[in-house]
């Protein structure tokens, strides 16, 4: 039998085998003829809007420090051992686990049990696995000592249970499936400063709350009550039992918290192999090497999407469509319902991340993490009014989805995924507006959008509201999808970040202009351990400490752009690269500087800020090392981490 260790690394590695089945058929787009990469300078453009930045789910004004974003710390240097358990940060800083996995969300939660002893019900009271994207919510009262966070819980590991995984004569037991699904979703805690000035988790309170797999969810926007939508146990198409792989998010400015669920493809299964549906093969649903990873539909029939001809609604043959949406949850309602917000499109969506014009007008970024596929963008049809939150509250039900054209010469275009135009036909498969949202993914291959490298996080610049966003890595670049000018290099292992400027700043602009912020990877003439210089697909042009494969990333209130990073510490092409970073860059210069590292196996995400920026959260997810406990034997759990300059100041500086 094998140890709990060793399923932890098979299942890490089946989870990253899926990331590699390519679903995208489509090339889109061929520009060989442009594959030279071109360090273009900063884009000349006119900023006809003030810049805004969300900051602990409130409007920021434009920082005064536009020219100040300069990382000031010692950055701290590569981790290579790999026995390192622990998190590193810069001389004059103090780095704390702050909220783990098991830790008590209700009053009435019990202890967590090193053995992973808890049931299902008791995880319904405690915080998931997986700590992921998160955000800061103060109280306007004492908005820099008291808040609410709201953390994901992305998905689960072996070691949620005493023994990891079990199957009885091939199936799943229902209890360690309900454990699972109780782990997912969302936490809502109360935070406060105490007198020696550290935080703390508020218990008991009356604003903290767990969402999860088995919270009860309403479906608003186009698909509400659609036909797609509809299942033998819901005929109504309105309500869907919970939200998964809740990865990063958004925050919109009336205060509310954008879940986004990500890989929820790993949750199903469609044991028909003539079954050729768009919405469920474009998806990676499937059998065999699609199959899900977790077997609950050997459980729970609900993640059988097999077609039942004996059922109404072909049984669960569209459940796959409940999910793939954004999430938005009201951290200060606890008995509010989230929704699922279905004019955003359906895909396996990073993060919604939003910029707000002066005039109200809004934009929501996202990306689709898979190698091979888009970027897009959802303008609502009204306009933010400040204060006015009745009205505010139905923003995201309509408006307009669009996708990302990145040309050659540096120029770009938003497509819109309209019924009725470019070819979104009847004709072509796309009955109406719900048939386009569920296949957002074979919407956009038709209109021809940029395929890109595992696009992930994307976060905009509060000083010149340019968006930037990540693109992780795509080592079946050159060869499942043609090598383009946004990405420019074959077998793809460290990944890049690029950058936009919409027109005029407007973010409901359809045209853009873009460049590449960096390639990360190694330096130029750095060498192997064989004393060989590494090939040009494998170096980088960081200005500064070295990375692989950005994720997570996000804004500070002064405009320092972090960086977050995701690779498998185990690969030998990560050698140099030591155990994940997290990294802050200056835009203007592009100079990066590393300060933080994490403990050996883990993923460095999730990363929040008090308003006055003296307060840091991040999340450690995933270690493989027995963080936080760091004594060698105890079980390890995904952890946020809390950090802070001893004397008090602005971290970063």
């Amino acid at each position: 039998m094998k140890t709990l260790r060793q399923q932890h690394d098979d299942f890490h590695e089946a989870l990253e085998a899926q990331g590699d089945v390519s679903v995208n058929p489509s090339g889109n787009p061929s520009l060989n003829d442009v594959i030279c990469l071109r360090r273009r300078g900063v884009l000349k453009g006119t900023l006809g809007l003030a810049a805004t930045g969300f900051m602990g789910g409130t409007l920021a004004a434009c920082s005064s420090d536009t020219g100040k974003t300069a990382p000031g710390f010692k950055g701290v240097p590569i981790q290579t051992a790999t026995d390192f358990d622990t998190v590193r940060v810069p001389p004059g800083y103090t780095a704390r686990p702050f909220f783990s996995w098991g830790d008590a969300v209700l009053a009435q939660a019990p202890a967590w049990r090193t053995d992973a002893g808890n049931d299902w019900r008791e995880q319904l009271m405690q915080a998931g696995q997986n700590n992921d994207g998160m955000h800061f919510f103060p109280f306007p009262d004492n908005p820099n000592r008291h808040g609410l966070l709201v953390v994901n819980h992305e998905y689960v590991n072996p070691t949620l249970h005493r023994d990891g995984f079990e199957d009885v004569d091939a199936k799943r037991p229902l209890a360690q499936v309900r454990k699972e699904q109780a782990a997912h979703g969302v936490s809502v805690i109360e935070i406060e400063k105490d007198e020696a000035g550290q935080w703390q988790r508020v218990m008991p309170s009356r604003w903290n709350r767990r969402i999860s797999g088995l919270t009860e969810m309403e479906i608003r926007g186009p698909l509400a009550g659609h036909g797609l939508m509809k299942t033998v146990a819901d005929p109504d198409g309105k309500t869907v039992i919970g939200t998964l792989n809740n990865c990063s998010m958004g925050v919109t400015p009336w205060g509310t918290y954008l879940a986004c669920e990500e890989n929820w493809h790993d949750y199903f299964v469609n044991r028909d192999s003539e079954d050729q549906r768009v919405s469920h093969r474009r998806y990676g649903i499937g059998e065999g090497e699609r199959a899900d990873k977790y077997a609950w539909n050997t459980a729970e029939p609900r993640f059988d999407a097999t077609f039942d001809e004996t059922q109404a609604f072909g049984g669960y043959l569209q459940e796959p469509h409940r999910y793939g949406w954004v999430v938005e949850i009201d951290p200060f309602d606890p008995e509010s319902t989230p929704i699922k917000r279905t004019a955003f499109g359906r895909f396996c969506r990073e993060c919604c991340t939003a910029s707000l014009g002066e005039d109200g007008r809004l934009a929501f970024y996202s990306g689709d993490d898979s190698r091979g596929e888009y970027l897009y963008k959802f303008v609502p049809e009204g306009r933010h009014i400040e204060g006015d939150r009745e009205h505010n509250r139905h923003l995201l039900d309509t408006g307009t989805l669009y996708v990302a054209r990145f040309d050659g010469d540096g120029s770009g275009v938003w497509l819109p995924l309209v019924h009725g135009e470019n070819g979104l036909t009847e004709a072509n498969g796309f009955a109406d507006q719900g048939e386009v949202l569920v296949n957002a993914r074979a919407a956009a291959d038709r209109l021809g959008a940029t395929t890109m490298d595992r696009p992930e996080w994307v976060a905009v610049d509060p000083n010149s509201r340019e968006v930037y966003a990540t693109l992780t890595n795509n080592h079946k670049r050159g060869h499942a999808h043609p090598i383009n000018a946004a990405n420019p290099r074959h077998d793809n292992h460290h990944g890049q970040i690029i950058r936009w400027r919409e027109q005029n700043a407007d973010p409901t602009a359809t045209r853009f202009t873009w460049d590449l912020f960096l390639l990360a990877g190694e330096a130029q003439g750095s060498r192997d351990e064989n004393g060989q210089p590494f090939p040009d697909h494998l170096t980088g042009t960081i200005d500064g400490d070295l990375f692989s494969s950005p994720d997570g990333l996000a804004f500070d209130a002064s405009g320092r752009l972090w960086i977050e990073t995701d690779y498998d510490d185990r690969d030998p092409l990560m050698k140099n690269m030591g155990c994940n970073q997290l990294l802050c860059a200056d835009p203007q210069s592009r100079q990066v500087r590393r300060f933080l590292v994490g403990p050996r196996g883990c993923e460095i995400t999730g990363i929040t800020f008090t308003p006055d920026q003296r307060t840091l959260w991040v999340n450690i997810q995933h270690p493989k090392i027995s963080y936080p406990a760091s004594d060698g034997t105890t079980r390890p759990r995904s952890t946020t981490v809390v950090i802070s300059r001893d004397d008090g100041g602005v971290v970063g500086t």
